[in-house]
């Protein structure tokens, strides 16, 4: 079953099956917006949803640190513009 885990130490969401990390999703922190950075899956396990779990996790983290989040990643910069 793969995981998913906020590490806010390390900025980023990570993907996990059976500890091992399969991909992630790093932003940058200022003071009003997370910027999505990067978002990365494990190409064994692409077409599965995953990235877009990362992005939706640091999205929900984000609203719950009342922060904008904004994209320079072009995987996350799509998604945010369907949500």
């Amino acid at each position: 079953m793969i995981k998913i885990k906020f590490d806010k130490n390390n900025n980023r969401a990570i993907a996990l099956e059976a500890d091992i990390i399969i991909g992630e999703c790093n932003f940058i922190e200022n003071e009003e917006n997370w910027n999505i950075i990067h978002t990365e899956v494990n190409n064994s396990y692409q077409g599965q949803g995953i990235a877009r779990r990362l992005v939706d996790c640091i999205v929900k983290k984000a609203k719950d640190c009342n922060k904008n989040v904004i994209a320079e990643c072009s995987y996350a910069k799509k998604i945010l513009e369907k949500i």
